[in-house]
């Protein structure tokens, strides 16, 4: 009988199986696929889930410093340079072995190659069926990622409104190639997609590329993404990967009696940037902690409460205002996204705001003001954090 199971062994699952190990849970971690293995993403980690890690980052795992953004709306762009870094570029294959070796660090036990086939909650433990056998847990963790069914034991399946899809892919070219062309410069392109944006980072050898939009608004994905890359003289025969972001979490279900979700299993996504690394493994780390405490100090199930109310304050807010930017940025993206281009004070302050005090509440409201003194009053009326379908109807 384990303290905590923990499905999953990606940044979340592999974070929250280090805190366990470290506060003594006897733990279990099982992963379907066999590390390294590849995971489609852009690769930024931000100064925050930088703050996360209890340790160091080796060399070898940071491919690129970046100080540097630029926006680009059509035919323009603007571009804010930041010290410190704003975020480093990594590998997912490299960073989540990682990650997984540091679990293993504190003595839980590893299964990788093992599929989690369903979870079944007892009076008293968890039955977990997996294609090699069942194990008992007292408490399990789904930190399966955004694809895995596992949650729909927690909480409802998501609406087409409540995620979003990505297409990825990686194009090799030489470092100096990749030096002179980007700048060293993270390169977001607005425009690309409805209600979604395009981005090019140079990594180490290669770039990441792809493209982020709402499913409700999805047509021809694979054809949108290699006109972007065309359109950006990254045309070629590269393999095409496809993943769902989640957005808005803050409002899904978190925990069962003895299931607790992390990650994008729950949903923690920045809903306008789609940036989820850093909640997943901040989440992870908080839903061990709570599972800690109920163990050790013979608490009540009611107690896992705890978890979610920490997630609520520990990132909550945070991303609460994710969803309304997304709101006011992608309703009205001719207006936004001008603005946002031929104002570079707009994306200094984001920086500033968002990236570096994760202060979304107060950017809103300055943005706000700046809309307000570029745009008739009528047009800023339907621009409110929570929208409604009479203001839509005035702005069309």
């Amino acid at each position: 009988m384990y303290d905590l199971i923990i499905v999953g062994g990606g940044p979340s699952g592999a974070s929250a199986g280090r805190a366990a190990g470290k506060r003594g849970l006897l733990t279990l971690l099982i992963e379907k696929e066999n590390f390294p293995r590849y995971k489609p993403c852009g690769g930024a980690l931000s100064s925050y889930g930088l703050s996360c890690l209890d340790f160091e980052l080796p060399e070898y795992i940071i491919e690129r410093n970046i100080s540097k953004i630029r926006v680009h709306f059509r035919d323009r762009f603007v571009e804010v340079m930041r010290e410190p870094d704003i975020a480093i570029l990594i590998s997912r294959k490299v960073f989540d072995s990682l990650l997984l070796e540091k679990a293993r660090e504190t003595g839980i036990e590893v299964h990788t190659g093992e599929k989690v086939l369903d979870c079944i909650e007892k009076e008293d433990h968890v039955e977990v069926r997996t294609t090699d056998n069942t194990h008992l847990g007292r408490f399990v963790l789904i930190a399966e990622g955004s694809c895995g069914t596992l949650k729909y034991r927690v909480r409802p399946r998501d609406k087409k409104t409540q995620y979003v899809l990505s297409l990825v892919s990686e194009i090799p070219a030489e470092g100096e190639v990749i030096r002179n062309r980007s700048q060293e410069a993270l390169n977001i392109h607005f425009g690309v997609a409805h209600g979604g944006y395009g981005w090019i980072f140079p990594h180490s050898g290669y770039y990441s590329a792809g493209i982020v939009w709402t499913a409700q608004y999805l047509e021809h994905p694979k054809k949108v993404l290699l006109d972007f890359l065309q359109e950006n003289g990254l045309s070629g025969n590269f393999p095409v990967h496809s993943h769902i972001i989640p957005t808005g979490g803050v409002k899904r279900k978190t925990f069962n009696s003895r299931l607790l979700l992390s990650g994008d299993a729950a949903g923690f996504v920045d809903a306008y940037s789609g940036e989820g690394i850093s909640y997943a493994i901040r989440s992870g780390q908080l839903a061990a902690e709570a599972v800690a405490d109920l163990v050790m100090y013979s608490l009540k199930l009611n107690s896992l409460k705890a978890y979610e109310s920490s997630c609520r304050q520990e990132f909550g807010n945070y991303l609460a205002g994710s969803l309304k930017m997304e709101k006011i940025m992608h309703r009205f993206p001719e207006i936004s996204f001008k603005l946002a281009v031929n104002n570079k004070e707009i994306l200094e302050k984001y920086l500033d705001e968002v990236v570096t005090n994760r202060n979304y509440k107060d950017y809103i409201r300055w943005l706000l003001l700046n809309f307000c003194l570029a745009e008739p009053v009528s047009r800023i009326k339907s621009l409110t954090l929570e929208g409604s379908s009479k203001s839509d109807k005035k702005s069309k």
